[in-house]
């Protein structure tokens, strides 16, 4: 089944807002989550660059603008409820802010923090 796709038709929150996860789509590592607006995934769709909304300076935010590590669109799901976005991307340079390939890069084992992969040089 197949029926055209109107990003407007998605659940996003009070705020305009939609949970996104971008995972790498050679490996299927989760690399990050962020927020999209319906004007962010307009022009990711529209572009092939993921475009997400940052909370704290209200504006658009191209993925890599000021670091060069940009996330290439290669394929967009939707959960089963309209609510969360699921981005397969081609991954150019870390995806984390701490300049780490993936945000999640602590985890809990034993009632322990452990940071699991060290900033890229």
């Amino acid at each position: 089944m197949s029926a055209p796709f109107d990003p407007a038709a998605l659940t996003y929150d009070v705020n305009g807002l939609i949970p996104a996860i971008a995972q790498d789509h050679a490996t299927g590592e989760v690399l990050m989550m962020a927020w999209m607006s319906l004007e962010s995934l307009r022009e990711t769709l529209a572009t092939g660059q993921a475009t997400y909304w940052s909370r704290s300076r209200k504006a658009l935010w191209r993925k890599g603008e000021s670091s060069g590590h940009v996330q290439r669109l290669v394929g967009l799901r939707i959960d089963c409820d309209a609510d969360c976005l699921l981005l397969s991307v081609d991954q150019t340079g870390p995806a984390c802010h701490t300049n780490r390939r993936s945000c999640f890069y602590t985890a809990v084992e034993d009632g322990e923090m452990r940071e699991t992969m060290a900033p890229e040089v």
